[in-house]
């Protein structure tokens, strides 16, 4: 069954296939999630099994909503279906745009809303091993450090969040 995300046709919102949007690179809604424990994010890897950039660190989640789901819904229920996650408090933060080439003739051209949601160490997370290989608790100062270190083993938007949109996710954590 073919998933139908809100993506931009002529400048009008109109239902997409979710490949297609990808395929033609056409503008479209997502909404991505920091799960934080103070200075430190929860980052995902993606399953071997996606469609595009499989392997690579991503934030905690990312996501398209389906159409006429309101963002604040579908960040929460991506959180569950991914990670397990239930019961947080998401933040949103800002809505941001960018434009990646995520391999296999694939774009993300997105108009993102991003969430921010406060967790403990004692987070409950269930992986579904058919979106997500690994998590790992890191340091936001490691992590932007990691990223220039290694940047072809994380997702093209995190590496475009830390660059470019890092205090307006992050706000006083932002890292240097």
């Amino acid at each position: 069954m073919s998933e139908m995300i809100p993506a931009w046709v002529n400048g009008e919102l109109t239902p997409v296939e979710k490949l297609e949007a990808h395929q033609k690179g056409l503008r479209h809604k997502a909404i991505s999630v920091f799960v934080m424990d103070g200075d430190r994010v929860l980052l995902q890897r993606r399953a071997l099994g996606k469609y595009h950039t499989p392997g690579l660190w991503a934030n905690t989640c990312c996501t398209h909503p389906h159409w006429d789901e309101p963002q604040e819904a579908c960040a929460a229920r991506r959180l569950r279906e991914e990670l397990g996650i239930t019961g947080l408090t998401l933040d949103h933060r800002d809505q941001v745009e960018y434009r990646a080439d995520v391999g296999n003739g694939l774009i993300e051209h997105e108009v993102v809303d991003i969430f921010v949601a406060p967790a403990g160490p004692d987070l409950g997370i269930d992986l579904n091993p058919d979106e997500v290989m690994d998590v790992k608790w890191v340091d936001l100062h490691d992590l932007a450090r990691a990223v220039k270190a290694e940047p072809d083993a994380y997702t093209p938007w995190l590496r475009i969040y830390l660059d470019q949109h890092r205090e307006r996710i992050f706000g006083s954590l932002s890292p240097a």
